[in-house]
């Protein structure tokens, strides 16, 4: 068995036909044929549904198929090993990213490109949910999210970013006039319309924990991605907006902020990566990278704009 049987056998399972096999590989379509037919031989089984206008897996070559996927990706991964070593590190890195984040790590990704001018970066902006999501499914090598909780099983967080929740409220709010000290306890939220950031993101998954365990649903009126929207929200008196304390309005902004507590509430930015499975070298060396610049607190990279890291 050689691997480029198996590389033939993959590329017409997913092109559906010999032709189109042989064009993405840039081989002749007989020689394509001939491959997949002596990896049949050898195995003693048929692949391949020839019947069709269609070629599809049969299923002994659909239980094939994800082996001889995985042996063609650990064929790769070991040539991007011998080239990390070579000093010639390439390939693809794909990051994630919370809205509002992505500005401040341009310097960064600027000296890690010139630094590694082969590996090319994908930068994908979602939701913290959706984005762990992603890192177990392997389709993100890394991720910039908002933790609103303890992460999944299979990815591990260094927390870069960490800070008080408030409420803004209008400056002639009865919140306002009731909290001398600057303080609310969450339980005057209650039946309050409310201002927040999406579900999926971390401020809203702590928002919601916290009401849920203070015994009532968080009347949420308003959504917006971004805490400066929810700030300009609540200066239009349409409700209290709950923002991390680095997005608190402006003393002339006719608001005030008033910092959450009874239980005190803490937005969390974190950069995450997989724990299970080989990492690719090139996201290692991105990894090591951002771990050393967002170590260096909130004065770094994620604090491109007020509060956007706890998305």
């Amino acid at each position: 068995m050689e691997l480029a049987q198996l590389r033939y056998f993959v590329a017409v399972v997913e092109e559906g036909g010999f032709t189109r096999a042989a064009s993405r590989l840039h081989v002749s379509q007989p020689g394509v044929s001939a491959q997949v037919k002596q990896l049949e031989r050898e195995l003693g089984q048929r692949l391949l549904d020839r019947s069709g206008r269609r070629v599809t897996p049969t299923e002994a070559g659909e239980a094939v198929l994800s082996y001889a996927r995985a042996a063609l990706a650990a064929v790769e991964g070991i040539r991007r090993t011998a080239d990390e070593f070579s000093g010639l590190l390439r390939g693809r890195v794909s990051l994630g990213l919370v809205p509002g984040v992505a500005a401040g790590l341009v310097e960064v990704l600027g000296d890690f490109h010139d630094a590694y001018p082969r590996v090319e970066i994908t930068l994908a902006e979602d939701t913290s949910e959706r984005m762990l999501a992603a890192l177990l499914r392997g389709e993100l090598d890394l991720a910039v999210v908002g933790l609103g909780g303890e992460p999944p099983p299979g990815v591990s967080c260094q927390v870069v970013v960490e800070e008080p929740l408030v409420a803004a409220v209008g400056a002639d709010d009865p919140l306002a006039a009731a909290a001398a000290d600057g303080r609310i306890a969450l339980a005057a939220l209650r039946d309050r319309a409310l201002i927040s950031l999406p579900r999926g993101t971390g401020l809203r998954g702590v928002l919601d924990r916290a009401c849920a365990r203070a015994g009532f649903a968080p009347r949420v009126d308003f959504e917006a991605a971004s805490p400066a929207v929810l700030v300009r929200l609540a200066a239009r008196g349409l409700g209290v907006a709950v923002v991390p304390a680095g997005a608190a309005p402006e003393a002339d902004s006719g608001l005030r902020a008033l910092r959450i507590t009874e239980p005190e509430l803490t937005g969390r930015v974190a950069l995450a990566w997989r724990t299970t499975g080989p990492p690719a070298p090139a996201a290692l060396r991105l990894l090591s990278l951002l771990r050393e610049t967002l170590s260096r607190g909130p004065a770094g990279p994620p604090a491109a704009g007020p509060g956007a890291a706890v998305s």
